[in-house]
């Protein structure tokens, strides 16, 4: 137990949410590996231990805990091997479930914050479209407003949980003439009429369903807005500090599973009459890998800290995201090198581990967009606020 951040209590749960990992998600996710969805009954187990309102208010339903809970499910996720299963619960409560505590109504929070709490209702986060990823200002969906509604038109994809769950947080131009400050952010019932979905055929990530989404002059009431109009694209990269802090988290955290894994094979492994941990080539290639991970994962811990006593960490959790996902890439492909050909064969856990963290310096902003937002900061002195 790392006694500069984790106290017993955060070790209970850890124990109990691993625990409850491999009882109640571990014997299902080769089905939903296979069939590219996460059934529902699972969400609503989620809700019922708490697990979605970690760092919600107790008048939401909530525990209000401390980020440090959030790393300890995030870690135990990344390590029953499937990305898209982890990234599903995640994505619902840290990106969707972000922007209900922190902007939504009162009312719309009684209509959607507590029963995404419970687990009755899922969420996702509508960001991305197909002509612009990481260039948020450059979107192109409308939300115009028509008396007391709005109505959406335009797309978005690489939606985790785009088709099966029941609300989508949407980022739309509201004054399409002004780049940043024509940005709102709307919540939209997925039965919305003009709304469609069409799940997406990945390389990993194979248990989530992920989505391309169109809407098609959705009407939606005007109370559906979230917080004030135009402040949108504030709003979205105040947290985007802390979806990239989760990646840098998932990146660290499978990086060692891969290890951890790595090591157990080759102390069992033997070839010409000696275990495979008693090569030095070998030995010194984990002595590397580990001092990576273990790197990596301090700093992670840092940044939890800073952003738990409310400092705005825009760009460390740019750093921890860029170095944590390259990092976890090399280890993991290391990995797979240790098992020989058996890290090539789908019966372990290393060729879906590698496919899966493959995703992690594309998603959430690419590296290349990364080491930009970090070098206007370091050489332009740029300065990245919080939304007013």
């Amino acid at each position: 137990m790392n006694s500069m951040y984790f106290t017993e209590e955060h070790e209970a749960f850890r124990s109990s949410f691993k625990e409850f990992l491999q009882k109640e998600v571990v014997p299902h996710i080769e089905k939903w590996e296979k069939q590219g969805f996460v059934d529902r009954f699972i969400w609503k187990k989620f809700g019922e231990m708490g697990y979605f309102g970690l760092s919600t208010p107790e008048e939401y339903g909530g525990l209000d805990l401390d980020l440090f809970y959030t790393v300890i499910f995030l870690e135990e996720l990344q390590k029953i091997n499937s990305g898209g299963f982890a990234a599903a619960m995640w994505a619902h409560e840290y990106l969707a479930m972000t922007h209900l505590n922190k902007e939504a109504s009162e009312a719309t929070k009684q209509k959607y914050l507590l029963p995404s709490v419970e687990g009755d209702m899922i969420g996702c986060l509508c960001i991305t479209e197909p002509f612009g990823g990481s260039d948020v200002a450059g979107m192109r969906t409308t939300a115009i407003k028509k008396g007391d509604t709005y109505i959406i038109n335009g797309s978005k994809t690489f939606i985790t949980n785009g088709v099966y769950s029941d609300y989508l947080i949407v980022a739309a131009k509201t004054d399409p003439s002004d780049k940043y400050k024509g940005i709102s952010l709307f919540i939209v019932d997925r039965e919305s009429k003009g709304l469609s979905a069409t799940m997406l055929d990945k390389l990993g990530w194979k248990a989530s369903d992920t989505g391309e989404i169109a809407f098609d002059n959705v009407e939606i009431p005007a109370e559906n807005l979230l917080g004030e109009e135009g402040k949108g694209f504030p709003y979205i990269m105040q947290h985007f500090a802390l979806e990239r802090l989760v990646m840098g988290i998932n990146a660290h955290a499978r990086a060692e599973f891969a290890l951890d894994y790595a090591v157990n094979y080759m102390q069992e492994r033997e070839a010409f009459g000696k275990s495979l941990n008693k090569f030095q080539a070998l030995r010194h290639k984990i002595a590397e890998m580990a001092s990576k991970v273990d790197i990596c994962r301090e700093y992670n811990y840092s940044i939890t800290k800073r952003l738990n006593d409310g400092q705005y960490v825009v760009k460390e959790a740019s750093m921890s995201k860029l170095l944590s996902t390259k990092m976890a890439d090399e280890v993991i492909y290391d990995a797979l090198q240790l098992l020989g050909g058996y890290g090539y064969m789908e019966e372990y856990p290393m060729a879906r581990l590698l496919r899966d963290s493959r995703l992690g310096p594309i998603g959430g902003g690419t590296s290349e967009i990364l080491k930009e937002i970090i070098a206007k900061i370091v050489i332009d002195k740029k300065e990245y606020k919080p939304a007013t």
